[in-house]
């Protein structure tokens, strides 16, 4: 198998997977940067504003009003790691960094969308909302059954005119309906939320490049996160308890997500706490259950 998975816990989905050893397919930026070296522009966080005719420039350019949203213009880290809002020119000179940009403060709906792209167009999308709960995290996301018409139309116009020879699938991030980042890689988080047969269609698209998934039976599913403190050095819950987790009704999915042999300032999280376990649900009220069992678990 050569899907590429730098998250040992979420390999589970894609053990079974029919792949050619010779076809990397890619699950984060790093290897998508060097899987896609004529499409790797779009880790420029600059470029995709200039693509949108968004007001845009690099620390040393100041505002010309205030707020804006400031972030690093490359990072391949993922997180949110770096960014912040800058509600004043006093705000802007304590954090003016080199490598840094600002945009605009954008407000509305935050999506995550993956695309399946075949030359540029668009093939099938799938959206995702989360609940913030403060400080770069979410309490849960939901994997939505139904369409959003105005990003599809949006983003697969921006995909037409900038990516039309590119063959893959994409990610986009955005609010308010315009885009803020744009990935060359799926969300790893819940392929098992898109339904049966979409690793399948996943191989088959980057082996043949074409896009063949039957998706007639798609229905909301929810991502339930777990979140501990900074600082201490957590320890994974008893397997066989996970394992109990993840044959309950309505579970589909059960990662730990950390690494008990590194450090915890050797991973990368939100600033607001760090990610212990991510329940995949298509019962909201079973994720959350799961959830406190396993809260319970690592507290003790």
């Amino acid at each position: 198998m050569s899907i590429l998975e730098r998250d040992p816990w979420r390999m589970q989905y894609f053990a079974h997977a029919d792949c050619p050893e010779d076809l990397p397919i890619p699950t984060d930026d790093p290897d998508s940067w060097e899987l896609y070296p004529r499409h790797r522009w779009v880790y420029n966080k600059l470029l995709v504003c200039e693509t949108q005719g968004l007001e845009h420039a690099p620390h040393g350019v100041p505002p010309r009003s205030y707020p804006v949203f400031s972030k690093p213009i490359y990072n391949l880290r993922g997180m949110g790691a770096g960014s912040r809002v800058l509600a004043s020119a006093k705000e802007y000179e304590e954090h003016r960094l080199p490598g840094h940009m600002w945009m605009p403060l954008l407000e509305g709906e935050h999506v995550s969308t993956d695309v399946a792209v075949v030359r540029g167009e668009p093939r099938w999308w799938r959206h995702v909302v989360g609940e913030v709960v403060g400080d770069g995290m979410f309490d849960y996301w939901t994997v939505l059954a139904a369409p959003r018409a105005e990003i599809e139309a949006y983003c697969g116009e921006w995909t037409r005119r900038h990516l039309g020879d590119y063959t893959g699938m994409l990610n986009f991030e955005t609010i308010g309906g315009r885009i803020i980042e744009v990935h060359l890689r799926f969300s790893d988080q819940w392929p098992d939320l898109y339904g049966p047969g979409w690793i399948e269609a996943l191989v088959e698209l980057h082996r043949v490049g074409e896009w063949r998934f039957a998706d007639g039976a798609r229905r909301d599913g929810y991502s339930v996160v777990l979140f501990g403190a900074h600082g201490p050095h957590h320890r994974a819950p008893p397997a066989a308890l996970v394992d109990e987790i993840r044959g309950r009704p309505g579970i589909s999915s059960v990662q730990i997500t950390f690494h008990e042999d590194k450090a915890p300032g050797m991973h990368t999280m939100p600033p607001g706490g760090f990610r212990l376990a991510v329940v995949n649900c298509w019962s909201l009220d079973a994720g959350f259950a799961a959830r406190e069992v396993l809260s319970r678990a690592f507290h003790s």
